[in-house]
Formats: C-alpha cells, sequence, structure tokens
C-alpha cells in the first residue's frame, strides 16, 4: 500500500494532469473545521490530499487558520507525510525571488495563535528542537533542483503574526537573529505534525527582499506575480516527491508523544479519550 501525501498550500496545486479518482472530501474535527474541503486523489502509488490553507476563495487570513483542525484532518485521513508550500519573504541577499528554501529550524513570532493539540485535559510536552524531518525534507530538496529550481536546503523560518508585513526595523532584527526567510503560516503548523507524528518539511518560495534592502518594500501584487509564475513548478515538485516519500517510520516525528504524555491516566476520561484517541490511541 503507497504513502499519503498531505500537502498544504495555495488552491491550485491539485490541479494537475494524472490526478486520478479526484474526489472533495468534508472532515469534522474536535478542534473545528478545516480551512476548507479537502481534495484527494490518486498519483500513481500514493495519495494525495490538498488542502487550501486559506480557503479557496482565501477567505481565512494567517492568523484566523484552523491549523489545529487541518494537521488533524490530513491525519484522519491517513496521511504519511505532510508537505507545505508556503510564500515567504527572502532576509539574504542570496535567496532572490523565485528560489526555494527548505528550511530546518523556525522562530515563533506569532501572538495569539493555539499552537498544540493539548490544551484542555491532556498536558503533553513534545520536543520540537528539530521540528523539520530531516527524511522528507532532503528528498523535497532534491526533487526540487531537479525541476531547475535554486534550492536552498537549510535555514531558519521566522512567523509573524500578520497580516501585516513588517517594519523595516523588524526586518533588520530577525537577520540580526539569523533568520533565512520570513512568513505568516507555517507556525503553528509544523508543531502541530509534530505532535501528529507526521514528518514535516517546507517549499518555502522566496517572493521578495521583504524590506530590510533599502528602498524595497513588499508589494501583494510582486508576491502574486511570483506565486502564479511557480505553480506549475509546485505542482512537478508535488509529484516529484510523491514518488519519492521516504519511509515515515525513520522520521523522528515517530514516537514523539510515547513519552510526552505527563497527565494520569485514571484522569483521561471517556470524552478526552475521543478528542485525543486519534493521536494518543496507540498508546493507551
Amino acid at each position: 500500500m503507497g504513502y499519503v501525501l498531505g500537502v498544504i498550500g495555495g488552491s491550485g496545486l491539485y490541479q494537475m494532469p494524472g490526478l486520478t479518482e479526484v474526489e472533495d472530501v468534508r472532515v469534522d474535527t474536535p478542534f473545528g473545521s478545516p480551512s476548507d474541503a479537502i481534495v484527494r486523489g490518486r498519483l500513481g502509488d500514493t495519495t494525495l490530499l490538498f488542502l487550501p490553507r486559506h480557503g479557496r476563495m482565501h477567505q481565512h487570513p494567517p492568523s484566523r487558520v484552523n491549523y489545529r483542525a487541518n494537521i488533524y484532518a490530513l491525519k484522519a485521513l491517513g496521511a504519511t507525510h505532510v508537505l507545505s508550500v508556503s510564500a515567504v519573504g527572502s532576509l539574504r541577499e542570496e535567496v532572490a525571488p523565485g528560489h526555494v528554501v527548505v528550511p530546518d529550524q523556525f522562530i515563533d513570532r506569532t501572538a495569539g495563535r493555539v499552537s498544540t493539540f493539548f490544551d484542555d485535559g491532556v498536558v503533553a510536552h513534545v520536543s520540537m528542537a528539530d521540528p523539520v524531518c530531516p527524511h522528507l525534507a532532503s528528498a523535497l530538496a532534491t526533487v526540487t533542483r531537479a525541476t531547475g529550481a535554486t534550492v536552498h536546503e537549510g535555514g531558519t523560518y521566522v512567523c509573524i503574526e500578520g497580516p501585516r508585513f513588517s517594519t523595516r526595523a523588524e526586518s533588520h532584527l530577525f537577520r540580526q537573529w539569523g533568520a533565512t526567510v520570513i512568513g505568516m503560516t507555517n507556525v503553528p503548523e509544523a508543531f502541530l505534525a509534530r505532535e501528529a507524528e507526521l514528518p514535516y518539511a517546507t517549499m518555502a518560495l522566496s517572493t521578495d527582499y521583504d524590506c530590510w534592502r533599502d528602498h524595497d518594500h513588499v508589494e501583494v501584487n510582486d508576491i502574486l506575480a511570483v506565486l502564479h509564475a511557480n505553480v506549475s513548478r509546485a505542482q512537478e515538485v508535488v509529484r516529484g516527491l510523491a514518488a519519492a516519500l521516504p519511509d515515515p517510520s525513520r522520521s523522528p516525528a515517530q514516537g514523539a508523544l510515547q513519552y510526552a504524555v505527563l497527565t494520569k491516566p485514571q484522569a483521561i476520561n471517556a470524552a478526552l479519550r475521543d478528542r485525543f484517541g486519534l493521536l494518543l490511541g496507540k498508546y493507551w
């Protein structure tokens, strides 16, 4: 049986040649509704699950995306890996617009988002030292480079609350911290994927230089132009990755919850078992 790749990104990704058995799937979760219906299809031996992060009409701003429901829904539909396709601003001269970064670290500068599944009734402390699956990230970099893209492996993604862009002072501060790119969506998404024991990696598409360079500033029209020009490349990357997914049992995401739960078993009632069964059931 093949793997199941969950892809979180723009709504145009699933409109690719060769995708068969396409259907819309709506999933109810204990954490509310996902951003939209999930498009499920087949590509060779791999099942693909496409979830438009902001909704098909782009109606959910970064701060209002239900990240928990999105990750939970992918897990419930059998996802074995999660790929994020995200627009980012570059904080490094060498990362030009149109380049792809496969980050391996995140800095959380969000302010009002629920960043864990375990906030009510069950307490779990999950290691996030290395939140990206190195095997999935390596495979992603390889297939992306094969499309002709310039790929930067590794680096730090700083996630801001949004929806506003950074001030120049903030942009310079993030550069001083050593961040490579800046975005608004991969936190808490990456952290929740680890809590769900799902290998996670990001295809971060550089669309601009943020505002740290003299006279540069971010324009939405410029971002959209780069994104639209790279839809076919992103589809090609998804197609290549679907055929090159690494064994998820080798990922550090596997077993992330095994020793993380501190709540005593006698305190976990039937309602909590129902709420957390998908995530913790194999340990009970």
